[in-house]
């Protein structure tokens, strides 16, 4: 079926039928749903080169990967809700990827330039985050996954990682105890920095003073963990609570307990991060696990989501999404051992 076939089956324009499909926000929502349905009845698919020519847009979404720090279960996961999410929209993805900043910047402008995708899922966001100005003035509409301060008006959906970590850092004082380790993610990046503001928050409200000891930035790699944790619990006084910033950080955790010849959930508590890994279900391992929660997969149908809106018409200005975090209480966090 042609374009013209569709037009002429409902009565309606080419242009108003071409405009209603592609998302233009003069076109009511009747008549949008109207068109949209006869379409997906009818098996009207339109021409992708004739699509690009018509609304400039490429019928791809680009995502840029820094090297291999950004490969791992996190973003598989994330991957699996943004390629969910594009299918129905009709979008592919367009993976690149780079090693350092100056890589990441040239590849934007090479998009911008090539009309290659028609808008950006941009990740892991520093707190200051350049790419904001640089994709604003290229041009390329974008959904910041995570926050960032920045001048340009820009859509983003985020969790509360403060509040997150600063509920489960008082639920662990409120179990009595005060020496809490945290294995957060790399320094510099806006969750690792707003985690240790709720963590500060949580310490500071029980007037308990701040260990930089306690505190360290790490990627979400089992093997670092694992270390980091066997250098904290050399501490004296150690700690006897982790907050570990992912699931792969708290299975390191956990092997260091094993190896000091502590128990967990009894000498040592651990609150980790899930991202709701199919693969690492905290309810299955031995302790169960307590966690805050929040799955990385909705998040990338979300912001797959997003990114359709604003093809559609939606301002930036009104794309901006902050998800609450759930505290899940398993055997892993028990009282503190008395001293």
């Amino acid at each position: 079926m042609r374009l013209k076939d569709l037009a002429q089956h409902l009565g309606l324009s080419q242009t108003t039928v071409s405009r209603a499909l592609n998302g233009y926000p003069e076109v009511n929502e009747a008549t949008r749903v109207r068109v949209s349905e006869a379409a997906l009845r009818l098996g009207y698919r339109p021409n992708a080169n004739a699509l690009r020519l018509a609304t400039g847009r490429s019928g791809a979404v680009g995502l840029v990967l820094r090297g291999s720090s950004d490969f791992g279960p996190h973003m598989t996961e994330f991957l699996a809700g943004i390629g969910g999410a594009l299918t129905h929209g009709e979008l592919d993805i367009l993976f690149s990827t780079v090693e350092t900043y100056e890589e990441e910047v040239a590849i934007y402008r090479r998009l911008a330039a090539s009309q290659s995708v028609s808008a950006i899922i941009l990740h892991s966001p520093t707190i200051a985050d350049e790419r904001v100005g640089l994709l604003t003035e290229l041009g390329l509409p974008f959904v910041l996954h995570g926050r960032t301060h920045a001048d340009q008006a820009h859509a983003w959906l985020d969790i509360d990682n403060e509040g997150a970590i600063e509920r489960a850092t008082s639920h662990l004082l409120d179990l009595g105890h005060k020496r809490i380790g945290l294995l957060n993610g790399l320094k510099g990046r806006t969750f690792s920095e707003h985690r240790e503001a709720g963590y500060r928050k949580a310490l500071q409200a029980r007037d308990i003073p701040f260990d930089r000891a306690l505190v360290g930035h790490l990627p979400w790699i089992d093997e670092i963990a694992f270390r980091m944790a066997q250098s904290m619990l050399e501490l004296r006084p150690r700690p006897t609570a982790f907050l570990a910033g992912s699931m792969m950080t708290a299975l390191g955790v956990f092997r260091a307990l094993r190896i000091a010849g502590l128990t967990l959930g009894r000498d040592v508590s651990i609150i980790a991060h899930d991202d709701v890994f199919p693969y690492l279900n905290a309810d299955n391992m031995v302790p169960s696990m307590s966690t805050t929660r929040s799955s990385i997969r909705a998040a990338g149908a979300r912001v797959a989501e997003l990114i359709l809106q604003l093809q559609a018409g939606k301002p930036v200005t009104s794309v901006h999404e902050l998800w609450p975090v759930d505290l899940v209480l398993r055997q892993s966090s028990g009282p503190a051992p008395a001293d």
